[in-house]
């Protein structure tokens, strides 16, 4: 309480605006284990950048903590720069997105960095297209991507349009921590450094988004494929119509209860097409007129959610890692088809993705590189690879795809697109995207995967996920369902042990506080605490073979049973 009572002095004493100081006296007043909250801690800049609840407070998203972390930022940069350095700044549609966006361009351009600046909010990935078209050495997006309505956030993004990895993302922390008060920060003095930039670029990007086709023809005979959309409030209402447009797709319906923008997303819990409820009105309104295919954005338009007709006819949602199987699949399948597949194409997908994609490429001659969770290690292997090796489309189970090398970042305005070519190029032949999955887990086997995401909220909920972690890692269980763990690795001291001859081997990957278990039999089990939430994930994956489509269902209850009794084994429900 020392602590917290010292920092409110300073935001009461300091130069904070009059609206800022009313707030703190009022919460002192009526609120004061709220305010505890807002100034127990600093809310901290990670790898990724910031993400927190909005509010007065060193540990919430204002004005202050924005603009502090954009003065680090831009020390780190001209340190590392010389010449004319140059960023690019985006936002979505959450509460205080424009403001915290114009904050950020005037902090930079105070430092006589010149900034190009959206005209208004515009998906994530034309951010990081746009950082690329430039030539600029970073950029910033104000979003907090899928997170409920009271939070926002801030991703800093690299010269190569990626999130930043080591070094830089640890030294950017660096001068950031630095940054001691808000007098420190430049707040003003380089307006004429910011260019507002909007259409223009729209139209390269889009351009550039056409080029991903790989069955245009195919698209145009199949041009009234009846397609359901949904922007949820976001920026995906910016650019997927017209990415389906250049496609050549004519029958599009916007759910119109979701096409406005709005940051408090009025018609959803969480803005968040990972859930089902998320999609629910997409879902009526597919099942309403007999779309073809149902797709669904996130705020900031990077994650994809995409619903079809299953093999009952039955309108269902398809999850990250199997929406993952069949783009990866499609690309790869249609490439040789066409005769434009290279020796030398790969693949990439992340650690606690579906391991079908694996198998997948291994049949097809494709590389598939592994890498942690999160894109910018996806846009990092890329860059290794670069000039050696020709990336096709990376991805990861949370409902994020990236085609090409042109963005890099999760990209779900290119996802949708392409997620309306399957389909066409499947109803072409009579068939649905679902029966398109169920070939091939009959050709690879069928993988079926769960999510269990547990939140520990408030001051002790970082120390309870540790100290969950830190048990396993200490404590591995020696059976699961009846079947040995045979395999512990631990990302984070980057080894891996064969639990049942003590034998170890290096992990060549940076360090990451993940564990994973490996079954006898192929299971996979990850535990995962999240790096921009106060949650501890756990991703079960588990398969066996599948004799014919007719034996899907039965096959299918099989495994979701078995992971079922191994998640109420580990007390996870």
């Amino acid at each position: 309480m020392d602590n917290v009572n010292e920092k409110v002095a300073v935001w009461l004493k300091g130069n904070y605006d009059q609206a800022t100081k009313d707030e703190i006296t009022r919460l002192q007043k009526e609120k004061p284990d709220e305010l505890t909250e807002a100034f127990y801690k600093s809310l901290e800049f990670g790898t990724g950048g910031l993400r927190g609840i909005m509010g007065v407070g060193t540990n919430r998203m204002n004005k202050y903590t924005v603009g502090m972390a954009t003065q680090g930022y831009a020390n780190y940069l001209k340190k590392c720069f010389t010449g004319e350095i140059k960023v690019a700044i985006a936002h979505d549609c959450r509460n205080n997105s424009r403001f915290f966006a114009e904050t950020t361009a005037n902090v930079f351009a105070a430092n006589g960095i010149k900034v190009y600046l959206f005209e208004s909010l515009r998906p994530t990935p034309e951010l990081s297209f746009s950082i690329r078209h430039f030539g600029c050495k970073g950029g910033v997006v104000v979003t907090a991507s899928h997170n409920p309505k009271e939070y926002n956030g801030y991703k800093a993004y690299w010269d190569d349009g990626g999130q930043m990895v080591s070094p830089h993302d640890e030294n950017v922390i660096l001068e950031v921590n630095k940054i001691a008060s808000v007098d420190d920060v430049k707040w003003s003095g380089g307006e004429a450094n910011i260019i507002s930039i909007g259409k223009e670029i729209d139209t390269i990007y889009l351009d550039m988004v056409k080029t991903l086709s790989v069955y245009p023809e195919v698209c145009k005979a199949q041009h009234d494929l009846k397609i359901v959309y949904t922007p949820i409030h976001g920026s995906g209402i910016m650019l997927v119509p017209g990415a389906l447009e250049r496609f050549g797709f004519t029958n599009v319906t916007i759910v119109e209860e979701q096409r406005v923008p709005d940051g408090n997303f009025p018609t959803v819990i969480y803005p968040n097409p990972e859930e089902k409820e998320a999609m629910s009105i997409g879902l009526k309104k597919a099942q309403a007129i007999n779309a073809d295919i149902l797709l669904g954005t996130d705020p900031d338009c990077d994650r994809v959610a995409i619903g079809v007709k299953n093999h009952k006819g039955e309108w269902v949602l398809l999850n990250g890692n199997q929406t993952a199987a069949i783009a990866f699949n499609y690309l790869i399948e249609a490439r040789k088809a066409k005769g434009i597949a290279k020796p030398n194409d790969m693949v990439i997908k992340t650690i606690v993705t579906t391991g079908l994609i694996d198998i997948i490429a291994k049949d097809n001659g494709v590389a598939c590189y592994n890498v942690l969770t999160g894109f910018k290690w996806i846009a990092n292997m890329i860059k290794e690879k670069e000039g050696k090796e020709n990336y096709i489309i990376g991805g990861e189970e949370s409902f994020g795809l990236m085609v090409g090398d042109k963005v890099r970042d999760k990209d779900a305005v290119s996802a949708v697109a392409l997620g309306c070519e399957m389909a066409a190029y499947e109803k072409a032949k009579g068939r649905t995207l679902y029966d398109k999955l169920i070939d091939i887990y009959v050709q690879y086997g069928l993988f079926k995967e769960n999510l269990v995401s547990i939140t520990k909220t408030g001051m002790n909920g970082a120390k309870e996920i540790e100290d969950m972690m830190e048990g396993y890692r200490k404590n591995p269980p020696k059976t699961i369902d009846g079947t040995t763990v045979q395999h512990l690795l631990d990302y984070e001291l980057q080894i891996g042990k064969d639990l049942q001859t003590g034998k170890t081997w290096t992990i060549d990957l940076p360090k990451s506080n993940v564990l994973q278990f490996v079954l006898d039999d192929g299971t996979k089990i990850s535990a995962r605490p999240s790096g921009t939430e106060p949650k501890i994930k756990f991703y079960f994956s588990t398969n066996t073979k599948l004799a014919s489509a007719a034996e899907f269902d039965a096959t299918e209850k099989k495994l979701d049973d078995r992971i079922a009794r191994m998640i109420t084994e580990m007390k996870l429900k």
